[in-house]
């Protein structure tokens, strides 16, 4: 059965709920209450009678139920001060007051009040966006060519993603100087996500800002501004174009992921559980590593050639032994073959080809695995964490200050990626290398801060409070490492972590063995 009211369509078939043909993010347990109340229009629904349907009797506290009447009413666009479709009925319950048409048929129809001379597109299967020309603020129309070499750059960048569809510059560009609502773009080039943005040029210099919008929830994911000189500009118009597309792409994933956690488990599809998994291998636990693991492997059985996962995946066992939470002779072989099966399956897969680099570095195979890795950015060179691993592999094979850049062009590209914590903690073991125990100590602490069961951070830490002899710091550092890490020991870091140069593996020990690790 369908539902028409407004410009919403709510479909009981597919559990849909859509506005302007945009689907809306809204939990199961909320769509189930707007069902109830919309086929019961016709009376008053009680509260007993709700929590009889929705919560099947389960004692449900009075401020559940107001926060559930909140989502309903936000999801279709009412509110509690209007009410102008759910309306409480004092001390009787709640009733819906909209004018609603119903039809039978799986064919959504045009929204009811919005006529539009284009015809909408569907979304695709993939996460689907568009950049939307940027507004030339200098009052200049000889500036457009720079406004809008951004937004063609972005969306050029975007497109090396893969996993997103990205609508092409002629389509998006017909926006260009029209005042159209972000809705209206959505609805016509059939996406869930907008970029748009801005840019004022006043002499030598340029502000750029940016924003990501989620338009079926009508959220900003994300904002940036730029500020530059304008010494090169078109050098300029590289580095905020990377900048903008490695913000994004972390921001899409979590909202993505977001979006899986609200279907309920039996209409999950590959990329649903891909996104489900990438939730939890951001949590960098152990517990959690184990969670991506099966999600991943639940993808693989639904698609066997999906790259995204199997390279993920790969990544996701090696990350585990690598951390201490897995045996390495066992993990490895797995993580190959679902490595190779990512690249067998897309050679032009950016994750698919940083999964095989990450196992070739604890197979020993140092030239491989950094061919792997530039492969990998050659192919995504906005990938974040690649660049990170990317760094790890090159401190491993005693190439600290190209590691130490690798991290932080990392940290440049995502400052706000949940993998962060990651990447400074590839950032402190360069400095630790390169033998700035006062600089690995801080990135380590700053890993810490953001993800305090980050294991690598914490060996890190060790390692640096023993070789400046600090005993106090010594003593806490290896406190909180032996907690992360129960079963670690020299002969675990000897035997496990593969670098290259025997010094640099005596240096480690060293500093382990001072901060009291037997």
């Amino acid at each position: 059965m369908q539902f028409l009211f407004r410009d919403h369509l709510l479909d009981t078939d597919r559990r849909e709920l859509s506005r302007e043909q945009v689907p809306v993010a809204v939990e199961p347990q909320v769509f189930d209450l707007v069902v109830h109340l919309m086929q019961n229009r016709d009376r008053v629904v009680s509260k007993d009678e709700l929590i009889d349907k929705i919560w099947h009797g389960r004692s449900v506290s009075e401020s559940t139920l107001t926060s559930r009447i909140n989502a309903a009413r936000k999801a279709i666009g009412d509110d509690g001060a209007s009410q102008a479709l759910i309306r409480t009925i004092t001390r009787k319950g709640f009733r819906f007051v909209g004018d609603v048409q119903t039809q039978h048929g799986a064919v959504p129809p045009e929204p009811v009040r919005i006529a539009q001379p284009q015809a909408a597109f569907a979304l695709p299967e993939r996460p689907a966006i568009a950049v939307l020309p940027f507004t030339n603020m200098s009052g200049e129309a000889e500036q457009d060519y720079f406004s809008d070499g951004i937004s063609e750059d972005i969306i050029t960048a975007l497109s090396k993603l893969r996993w997103f569809f990205v609508v092409a510059r002629n389509s998006s560009f017909v926006y260009k100087g029209r005042a159209v609502h972000i809705h209206e773009v959505a609805r016509e080039l059939g996406v869930r996500y907008v970029v748009e943005g801005s840019v004022r040029r006043s002499g030598e210099r340029v502000r750029i800002s940016a924003q990501l919008n989620d338009v079926s929830t009508g959220s900003h994911l994300w904002a940036e501004r730029y500020d530059r000189e304008l010494a090169d500009i078109f050098a300029v118009q590289d580095e905020i174009t990377e900048a903008i597309v490695a913000a994004i792409e972390p921001q899409l994933y979590a909202a993505e992921s977001f979006r899986a956690q609200q279907k309920p488990p039996g209409s999950l599809d590959a990329w649903d559980l891909v996104m489900r998994a990438l939730s939890h291998y951001w949590r960098i636990t152990r517990e959690d590593n184990a969670v991506a693991q099966k999600l991943l492997e639940e993808a693989v059985a639904v698609d066997p050639a999906y790259g995204k996962a199997l390279g993920l995946l790969a990544t996701s066992h090696m990350f585990g032994a690598h951390m201490g939470w897995a045996d390495m002779a066992a993990t490895a072989p797995v993580a190959e073959r679902a490595a190779l099966a990512a690249v067998e399956a897309d050679r032009e897969d950016a994750w698919a080809h940083h999964g095989l680099a990450y196992t070739y570095l604890f197979r020993r195979r140092f030239d491989d695995a950094l061919a792997e890795f530039e492969l990998a950015l050659r192919l995504n060179p906005n990938f974040a964490m690649a660049h990170a691993f990317h760094g790890v592999t090159l401190c491993y094979a005693g190439r600290w200050q190209d590691g130490d850049a690798a991290a932080r062009r990392a940290l440049r590209l995502s400052p706000r990626d949940p993998l962060a914590a990651i990447y400074c903690g590839v950032a402190a073991y360069a400095r630790f290398v390169g033998r700035d125990y006062e600089g690995a100590v801080r990135m380590a602490r700053e890993s810490m801060r953001q993800r305090g069961d980050f294991v690598g951070a914490h060996r890190v830490l060790t390692a640096a409070a023993g070789m400046l002899g600090n005993p106090v710091l010594a003593a806490s550092a290896l406190e909180g490492l032996r907690r992360a890490q129960p079963e670690v020991s020299l002969a675990w870091i000897t035997r496990e972590l593969p670098m290259l140069r025997e010094e640099d593996r005596a240096h480690y020990l060293q500093g382990l063995r001072r901060a009291g690790l037997k």
